[in-house]
């Protein structure tokens, strides 16, 4: 079965190019540019060789990238290059026209070349922390399809707007277990159907989190392992279905490296874009909504505007898994017709998707179980809801707001199932994302887990908690979960 290793040709163009620290191409420019700052150290029947072929390396690789896509990394190492570049080159023209080549004295030239050669590590120090992310490959016995729809709620207008006539749109994409695919099929795009629209959104993300968006520029160049709309799995099978809401600000895009470890095991993964409080959300006719949620810094207002955004998303996951219930019946002709177990939903979420999937569990009982990933309960009226319910937080510590244990653990007693809640050590609040992939390795923002851990981690103990209640599969769900963090289990009438 396809692990995701091999690309179409045209994605082999992009493998030179970009890379998930640096590419081929950069690290070639990269030694060339260290040749030319080094070159001025070395024995002098040495240098003009090593000079002429760092040189004629460092400008061709680098007018190949000026024209293919020259990342914002390797913008110090040009300009370490260009700095040395005189200073290398000179001797060697001074010598061809038969003047006495002049030798800066070591102790003048030490400055300029400790100054160059931190430039150009600066280069493969900024690729490390804002590389192209590489999504691990999915471990489960399926490929993996994927695709994006969108509806239009037509008993529901849109708050956001004043027209009377707007109605609530929601664009899902799907992650499905496929055929597999020919190793040449391309794979799909991260953060959108096409790289225009996923640079709009990485703009967007980088906006909404106040950073410069030339940050963000290697996350569009990222594939997937997902295969844009790859045939379903052989077999008949139905797959249990799991609907996820990102957080806020965040996009249906943001879980893909854990939607597809679910899809490759078997499961319909359906996340949202929630327009006007999704950082951008491009419809099908190209117009793109941003949005318009902004901290007041008013706590009571915020909380009030944060408990209404959580109500609008949970009549967002209700509908969707009501069209989920139609397409799977055939109602719009689609190749997922008769392949969905509506009847086995999970609602999920991640920050304030989290608390809309709690919300949503506890006003749509079509929902079987409840994955709050680091969600704050946003209920403004909680009341008992008959679903199984794990809650994955971040390791708690003094910075912790010391409001969220106790409000979680209320909301938590209020199941008539078993829940659960697992905190992880070394998780921060974004390791509950893709965010470890692509951003800094900051302990404070994505946690201290690893790139490669962090989604393992956040994989391994969802697929146990669906596989128990979603498939009834029997095992240590409360053992499987301890060996990953503290575990508390609520039980119905019981303390934790």
């Amino acid at each position: 079965m396809w692990r995701g290793a091999a690309r179409a040709d045209d994605d082999r163009v992009t493998d030179l190019l970009t890379g998930p620290q640096m590419s081929p191409l950069e690290i070639l420019a990269l030694l060339a540019a260290v040749a030319l700052v080094a070159a001025r150290w070395l024995p002098p029947g040495a240098r003009p060789p090593v000079t002429i072929a760092a040189g004629a390396a460092f400008l061709l690789s680098v007018l190949v990238l000026s024209v293919l896509g020259l990342r914002w990394q390797l913008f110090p190492v040009v300009a370490g290059a260009v700095l040395a570049l005189p200073f290398a080159v000179s001797p060697l023209v001074r010598r061809r026209t038969g003047r006495p080549a002049r030798r800066v004295r070591w102790w003048l030239a030490l400055p300029g070349s400790l100054v160059c050669f931190a430039l150009t590590v600066t280069g493969p120090a900024a690729a490390w922390a804002f590389p192209v992310p590489v999504f691990p490959e999915p471990t489960g016995p399926f490929a993996v399809g994927t695709r994006v729809l969108q509806w239009t709620d037509p008993d529901r207008p849109e708050t956001a707007t004043p027209e009377p006539d707007d109605r609530r749109t929601v664009v899902a994409q799907l992650w499905y277990p496929a055929q597999e695919s020919p190793s040449d099929t391309r794979r799909a795009q991260y953060l959108g159907r096409t790289e225009e629209e996923a640079r709009t959104v990485a703009g967007a993300l980088a906006s909404y989190a106040g950073l410069p968006g030339f940050l963000m520029d290697g996350v569009p160049r990222a594939r997937t392992h997902a295969v844009p709309d790859a045939p379903v799995a052989r077999g008949g099978a139905r797959f249990p279905v799991v609907l996820f809401s990102p957080g806020l600000g965040g996009v249906r895009t943001q879980n893909t490296a854990w939607a597809e470890e679910l899809a490759a095991n078997g499961y319909l993964v359906a996340a949202l874009d929630h327009p006007y409080d999704s950082a951008a959300v491009v419809l099908a006719d190209g117009r793109t909504i941003r949005t318009e949620v902004a901290a007041t810094g008013d706590d009571t207002e915020d909380n009030r505007r944060a408990a209404e955004t959580a109500g609008i998303r949970a009549a967002d996951l209700g509908f969707v898994l009501t069209q989920l219930g139609r397409l799977d019946r055939g109602e719009t002709g689609d190749p997922l017709t008769g392949r969905l177990d509506t009847a086995r939903a999970a609602v999920t979420g991640h920050s304030l998707g989290g608390a809309a999937a709690l919300l949503a569990a506890r006003q749509d009982a079509r929902f079987a179980a409840v994955i709050d990933l680091d969600g704050y309960p946003r209920d403004p009226d909680p009341r008992p809801f008959r679903q199984p319910v794990l809650a994955l937080t971040q390791e708690i510590g003094p910075a912790t707001d010391p409001r969220y244990l106790p409000r979680l653990t209320e909301v938590l007693k209020l199941s008539t199932a078993t829940s659960y809640r697992l905190s992880i050590p070394g998780a921060a609040h974004l390791t509950f994302m893709d965010g470890p992939l692509y951003l800094p390795p900051l302990p404070s923002l994505v946690g201290s887990l690893g790139r490669t851990e962090s989604p393992r981690v956040v994989a391994a103990t969802t697929l146990a908690f669906l596989d128990a209640t979603l498939r009834q599969q029997p095992g240590d769900l409360a053992g499987a979960l301890s060996e990953h963090g503290e575990l508390a289990t609520y039980r119905p009438g019981s303390s934790p």
